[in-house]
C-alpha cells in the first residue's frame, strides 16, 4: 500500500498527544517527506518495504531528539511507533488527508 500523499498524524507521548501533518513521496524504496505542521521539518533516512515504512525526524521541542518512526499503512490509515532517545516507544496513528 502506498504511503504517498498528505497525512494527519498523532503521536501519543507521555506529554500528551502531538499532532502533525506530513506529506510523503516515494521513489522506489526511498521515502521522502516534509512535516508541514506544527513546525516545518524534513524527514530523512526514509524507506518503504511493501506496506511498512520508517523514517527519522529531528525535533527541538520540548528537547532536541531524533525520532524514529516505524509504521504500517492500511488503506487510508497508518499505525505504528515513534521512538526517541531513552524514552519508550509511543503509539502513532494517522489518516490520509
Amino acid at each position: 500500500m502506498s504511503i504517498d500523499g498528505s497525512w494527519d498524524m498523532t503521536v501519543n507521548t507521555p506529554m500528551g498527544a502531538q499532532a502533525s501533518t506530513v506529506v510523503f513521496t516515494t521513489d522506489g524504496d526511498t521515502l521522502n517527506g516534509e512535516v508541514t505542521a506544527p513546525q516545518p521539518n524534513s524527514i530523512y533516512d526514509g524507506k518503504v518495504d511493501g506496506d511498512t515504512a520508517e523514517w527519522k525526524v529531528d525535533i527541538t521541542v520540548p528537547m532536541a531528539l531524533t525520532v524514529l518512526f516505524k509504521v504500517t499503512v492500511d488503506g487510508d490509515a497508518l499505525s505504528g511507533t515513534a521512538a526517541a532517545g531513552p524514552f519508550p516507544p509511543s503509539q502513532v496513528t494517522g489518516q490520509r488527508s
